[in-house]
């Protein structure tokens, strides 16, 4: 995702210079910050929805998904889209609304997943996808080596892999999604330390411009956040497809 002000283009590395700064820092924690609150509201909802019949009946009928069970399980990727393309009109608050929507529904819809895999490995595959997540992104926000020659590569490999489900989904083989996860956890992995560096230049760019507006800076955070929220996601998804062991 491109964070671009309106009169500074302040994603743009080259014009960054690098440095441990306390704006930096903050700006960094703030994401972080914002990311585990959305984790905490998808998994919040996702635990009740799995474990409340009655809340189950708004989104399964006797003849399969109800109106409310198919908008959760396809708006997700409208809130993107919107929070993404309507990142210079909305304002902070109404990104943080949609972000905090976003989380909500994502949560509602991951409760299949609780329902369909066992409380066991879909514990030990987001414990793995937090370790793997907290390492890469230790590794992206301290390494003094550039990765924004990998962007392009990582991008590629992420349309690579949304093309290899869209396949698989009419062919059903096996053998294709269990590559299509490990190239998946690949990648993701790899762009969780990408998104970290990307995001900590993007502070050290605030503050050597020091005209950034505080509103942009918060709605920078907010989009910040739904990356690595994101990077998380798809990690445990994946880890998930590959070793979660489903109920009989």
């Amino acid at each position: 995702m491109n964070f671009n002000n309106q009169n500074n283009q302040i994603t743009d590395i080259s014009y960054v210079p690098i440095g441990e700064k306390t704006g930096t820092r903050s700006f960094i924690a703030n994401v972080f910050l914002l990311m585990f609150i959305a984790l905490g509201v998808s998994a919040l909802f996702a635990w009740q929805f799995s474990i409340n019949d009655q809340l189950m009946t708004y989104l399964v009928s006797p003849t399969g998904l109800t109106g409310l069970g198919k908008i959760v399980l396809f708006a997700p990727l409208g809130f993107v889209l919107i929070m993404s393309f309507g990142f210079q009109r909305l304002s902070a608050t109404a990104l943080m609304a949609l972000f905090m929507a976003y989380a909500l529904i994502n949560g509602i819809s991951f409760s299949f997943i609780l329902l369909a895999f066992t409380p066991g490995s879909v514990l030990g595959c987001f414990l793995s996808a937090s370790a793997m997540f907290g390492i890469m992104a230790f590794m992206g926000y301290t390494t003094d080596q550039d990765l924004t020659k990998f962007g392009r590569i990582l991008m590629m490999g992420v349309i690579g892999v949304v093309v290899a489900m869209v396949i698989n989904y009419f062919l059903h083989s096996s053998q294709l999604d269990y590559i299509i996860s490990i190239v998946g956890v690949m990648v993701f992995t790899a762009l969780t330390a990408y998104d970290v560096q990307k995001l900590k230049r993007i502070g050290e760019g605030i503050e050597y411009n020091g005209e950034v507006a505080t509103t942009d800076v918060k709605k920078m955070s907010v989009l910040g956040a739904l990356t690595l929220y994101l990077d998380f996601l798809n990690i445990f998804l994946f880890l998930l497809r590959l070793f979660g062991n489903r109920r009989g």
